[in-house]
Protein backbone atom coordinates (compact mmCIF):
# COMPACT_ATOMS: atom_id res chain seq x y z
CA UNK A 1 0.00 0.00 0.00
CA UNK A 2 0.80 3.44 -0.92
CA UNK A 3 1.04 6.29 1.62
CA UNK A 4 1.14 10.25 0.82
CA UNK A 5 3.02 12.07 4.02
CA UNK A 6 0.68 13.83 6.07
CA UNK A 7 1.34 17.19 7.75
CA UNK A 8 0.77 17.23 11.44
CA UNK A 9 0.71 20.28 13.26
CA UNK A 10 0.39 20.87 16.77
CA UNK A 11 -3.88 20.59 16.38
CA UNK A 12 -3.45 17.69 14.37
CA UNK A 13 -2.65 13.61 15.02
CA UNK A 14 -0.17 12.10 13.27
CA UNK A 15 -1.19 9.89 10.11
CA UNK A 16 -0.77 6.03 11.05
CA UNK A 17 2.46 4.42 10.00
CA UNK A 18 1.88 0.61 8.70
CA UNK A 19 3.04 -0.84 11.28
CA UNK A 20 0.51 1.16 13.61
CA UNK A 21 -2.23 -0.20 10.61
CA UNK A 22 -1.68 -3.45 11.50
CA UNK A 23 -1.35 -3.41 15.33
CA UNK A 24 -5.05 -1.69 14.69
CA UNK A 25 -6.05 -4.89 12.61
CA UNK A 26 -4.89 -7.04 15.14
CA UNK A 27 -6.56 -5.20 18.48
CA UNK A 28 -9.88 -5.65 16.17
CA UNK A 29 -9.29 -9.09 15.49
CA UNK A 30 -8.17 -9.80 19.64
CA UNK A 31 -11.98 -8.77 20.57
CA UNK A 32 -13.85 -10.81 22.04
CA UNK A 33 -17.70 -11.83 22.22
CA UNK A 34 -20.23 -10.44 22.07
CA UNK A 35 -18.29 -7.73 21.05
CA UNK A 36 -18.47 -7.46 16.66
CA UNK A 37 -15.58 -5.15 15.12
CA UNK A 38 -15.64 -4.34 11.51
CA UNK A 39 -12.61 -5.58 9.69
CA UNK A 40 -10.27 -3.11 8.97
CA UNK A 41 -11.26 -2.45 5.51
CA UNK A 42 -14.63 -1.93 6.78
CA UNK A 43 -13.65 -0.02 9.14
CA UNK A 44 -11.99 2.79 7.20
CA UNK A 45 -14.61 2.92 5.01
CA UNK A 46 -17.34 4.03 8.17
CA UNK A 47 -14.91 6.72 8.83
CA UNK A 48 -15.16 8.24 5.74
CA UNK A 49 -18.89 7.51 5.74
CA UNK A 50 -18.77 9.53 8.87
CA UNK A 51 -16.70 12.42 7.57
CA UNK A 52 -19.15 12.49 4.44
CA UNK A 53 -22.15 13.51 6.91
CA UNK A 54 -23.33 17.33 5.83
CA UNK A 55 -22.72 18.11 9.94
CA UNK A 56 -19.55 16.58 11.72
CA UNK A 57 -20.72 13.44 13.85
CA UNK A 58 -20.01 14.15 17.66
CA UNK A 59 -17.26 11.63 18.46
CA UNK A 60 -19.59 9.99 21.05
CA UNK A 61 -22.16 8.45 18.62
CA UNK A 62 -19.68 7.11 15.99
CA UNK A 63 -16.52 5.58 17.98
CA UNK A 64 -19.09 2.82 20.09
CA UNK A 65 -19.47 1.34 16.63
CA UNK A 66 -15.90 1.05 15.88
CA UNK A 67 -15.48 -1.80 18.40
CA UNK A 68 -19.27 -3.08 18.18
CA UNK A 69 -19.94 -2.97 14.51
CA UNK A 70 -23.56 -4.64 14.95
CA UNK A 71 -25.22 -3.13 18.31
CA UNK A 72 -22.49 -0.46 19.48
CA UNK A 73 -22.49 -1.83 22.87
CA UNK A 74 -20.27 -0.74 25.53
CA UNK A 75 -16.99 -3.35 26.20
CA UNK A 76 -17.61 -5.91 28.68
CA UNK A 77 -15.57 -4.90 31.66
CA UNK A 78 -11.56 -5.56 32.18
CA UNK A 79 -11.33 -5.00 27.87
CA UNK A 80 -9.26 -1.40 27.44
CA UNK A 81 -10.29 0.22 24.32
CA UNK A 82 -8.14 3.17 25.00
CA UNK A 83 -5.35 2.07 22.83
CA UNK A 84 -7.98 1.01 19.91
CA UNK A 85 -9.61 3.95 19.74
CA UNK A 86 -6.31 6.24 20.34
CA UNK A 87 -5.60 4.81 16.59
CA UNK A 88 -9.04 4.99 15.38
CA UNK A 89 -9.01 8.51 16.41
CA UNK A 90 -5.92 8.92 14.85
CA UNK A 91 -7.24 7.29 11.12
CA UNK A 92 -10.46 9.64 11.35
CA UNK A 93 -8.49 12.88 11.71
CA UNK A 94 -5.93 11.63 8.61
CA UNK A 95 -8.68 10.98 6.45
CA UNK A 96 -10.47 14.22 7.54
CA UNK A 97 -7.02 16.06 6.53
CA UNK A 98 -7.38 14.99 3.01
CA UNK A 99 -11.28 15.19 2.84
CA UNK A 100 -11.15 18.69 3.78
CA UNK A 101 -8.33 19.53 1.22
CA UNK A 102 -10.15 17.34 -1.39
CA UNK A 103 -6.67 15.30 -1.93
CA UNK A 104 -5.82 12.23 -2.75
CA UNK A 105 -5.94 9.34 0.26
CA UNK A 106 -4.80 5.74 0.39
CA UNK A 107 -8.14 3.57 1.47
CA UNK A 108 -7.45 0.69 3.33
CA UNK A 109 -8.18 -1.88 0.67
CA UNK A 110 -6.19 -5.44 0.31
CA UNK A 111 -5.67 -8.37 -2.11
CA UNK A 112 -7.46 -11.16 -1.74
CA UNK A 113 -6.39 -14.53 -2.74
CA UNK A 114 -9.31 -16.45 -5.32
CA UNK A 115 -11.51 -18.66 -3.47
CA UNK A 116 -11.65 -22.26 -4.67
CA UNK A 117 -12.09 -23.27 -7.92
CA UNK A 118 -12.23 -19.79 -9.37
CA UNK A 119 -8.97 -17.97 -11.24
CA UNK A 120 -9.21 -14.43 -10.02
CA UNK A 121 -10.94 -11.78 -7.56
CA UNK A 122 -13.46 -9.98 -8.94
CA UNK A 123 -12.96 -5.84 -8.56
CA UNK A 124 -16.14 -5.96 -6.41
CA UNK A 125 -15.11 -8.20 -4.16
CA UNK A 126 -11.53 -6.45 -3.32
CA UNK A 127 -13.52 -3.06 -2.44
CA UNK A 128 -16.61 -4.11 -1.35
CA UNK A 129 -15.61 -4.30 2.60
CA UNK A 130 -15.08 -0.92 2.29
CA UNK A 131 -17.89 0.29 0.77
CA UNK A 132 -20.07 -2.00 2.92
CA UNK A 133 -18.02 -0.08 6.12
CA UNK A 134 -19.51 3.22 4.28
CA UNK A 135 -22.41 2.38 3.05
CA UNK A 136 -23.41 0.99 7.15
CA UNK A 137 -22.57 5.01 8.26
CA UNK A 138 -24.77 6.35 5.95
CA UNK A 139 -27.47 3.92 7.01
CA UNK A 140 -26.64 4.63 10.81
CA UNK A 141 -26.39 8.29 9.83
CA UNK A 142 -28.81 9.11 7.08
CA UNK A 143 -28.42 13.04 7.00
CA UNK A 144 -26.22 12.32 3.84
CA UNK A 145 -28.86 10.48 1.85
CA UNK A 146 -31.42 12.70 3.70
CA UNK A 147 -30.47 15.74 2.40
CA UNK A 148 -27.81 13.94 -1.17
CA UNK A 149 -28.76 16.12 -4.21
CA UNK A 150 -28.34 15.47 -7.83
CA UNK A 151 -24.84 16.02 -7.68
CA UNK A 152 -24.67 13.00 -5.09
CA UNK A 153 -26.19 10.17 -6.99
CA UNK A 154 -23.44 9.72 -9.39
CA UNK A 155 -20.50 9.00 -7.41
CA UNK A 156 -23.07 6.90 -4.45
CA UNK A 157 -24.63 4.93 -7.57
CA UNK A 158 -20.54 4.24 -8.18
CA UNK A 159 -20.33 2.64 -5.02
CA UNK A 160 -23.34 0.95 -4.49
CA UNK A 161 -23.43 -0.80 -8.11
CA UNK A 162 -20.57 -3.15 -6.50
CA UNK A 163 -23.43 -4.97 -4.04
CA UNK A 164 -25.26 -7.72 -5.59
CA UNK A 165 -28.89 -5.75 -6.36
CA UNK A 166 -30.80 -8.33 -4.60
CA UNK A 167 -29.63 -5.58 -1.96
CA UNK A 168 -30.17 -2.60 -3.32
CA UNK A 169 -34.39 -2.80 -2.76
CA UNK A 170 -33.50 0.32 -0.31
CA UNK A 171 -32.16 2.24 -3.36
CA UNK A 172 -34.80 3.34 -5.57
CA UNK A 173 -34.27 6.85 -5.56
CA UNK A 174 -30.26 5.51 -7.56
CA UNK A 175 -32.09 3.05 -10.04
CA UNK A 176 -31.46 5.08 -12.91
CA UNK A 177 -28.04 6.09 -11.85
CA UNK A 178 -27.19 2.41 -11.14
CA UNK A 179 -28.65 1.44 -14.71
CA UNK A 180 -26.38 3.76 -16.43
CA UNK A 181 -23.21 2.81 -14.29
CA UNK A 182 -20.25 0.63 -16.14
CA UNK A 183 -18.28 -2.22 -14.44
CA UNK A 184 -14.71 -1.67 -13.77
CA UNK A 185 -12.32 -3.61 -15.40
CA UNK A 186 -9.66 -3.86 -12.57
CA UNK A 187 -9.13 -3.72 -8.97
CA UNK A 188 -7.02 -0.78 -9.07
CA UNK A 189 -10.01 1.63 -11.16
CA UNK A 190 -12.39 -0.04 -8.23
CA UNK A 191 -9.97 1.68 -5.28
CA UNK A 192 -9.75 5.06 -7.16
CA UNK A 193 -13.37 5.38 -7.90
CA UNK A 194 -13.77 5.12 -3.83
CA UNK A 195 -11.51 8.45 -3.51
CA UNK A 196 -12.98 9.94 -6.50
CA UNK A 197 -16.71 9.10 -5.24
CA UNK A 198 -15.54 10.51 -1.96
CA UNK A 199 -14.18 13.38 -3.14
CA UNK A 200 -17.55 14.60 -5.17
CA UNK A 201 -19.77 13.65 -2.13
CA UNK A 202 -17.63 15.59 -0.12
CA UNK A 203 -17.93 18.50 -2.72
CA UNK A 204 -21.83 17.51 -2.83
CA UNK A 205 -22.29 18.01 1.03
CA UNK A 206 -20.00 20.84 1.47
CA UNK A 207 -19.57 22.81 -2.03
CA UNK A 208 -16.33 24.89 -2.30
CA UNK A 209 -14.38 26.33 -4.77
CA UNK A 210 -13.25 24.30 -7.47
CA UNK A 211 -10.22 22.42 -6.38
CA UNK A 212 -7.71 20.33 -8.22
CA UNK A 213 -8.09 16.79 -7.68
CA UNK A 214 -4.93 14.03 -7.79
CA UNK A 215 -6.50 11.27 -9.39
CA UNK A 216 -4.49 8.26 -10.33
CA UNK A 217 -4.50 4.07 -9.80
CA UNK A 218 -3.75 3.18 -6.29
CA UNK A 219 -1.24 0.75 -4.92
CA UNK A 220 -2.79 -1.97 -3.07
CA UNK A 221 -0.79 -4.00 -0.53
Amino acid sequence: MHRHASSVGPATLAALTDCERDQLEAMLDALPAPLDPPDISALDGYLVGVLLQPKAVPEAQWLPWVHDFDSGHAAPPGIDLRPLHALVRRRHAELGRAIAARRWFDPWVFELEPAAGENEVSPSDVVLPWIAGCAAALERFPALLDSAGADAREPLATLYAHFDPADLEDASDLADALSVIEPVATADEAVEDLVRCTLLLADAMHPRQASARQRRPAKRR
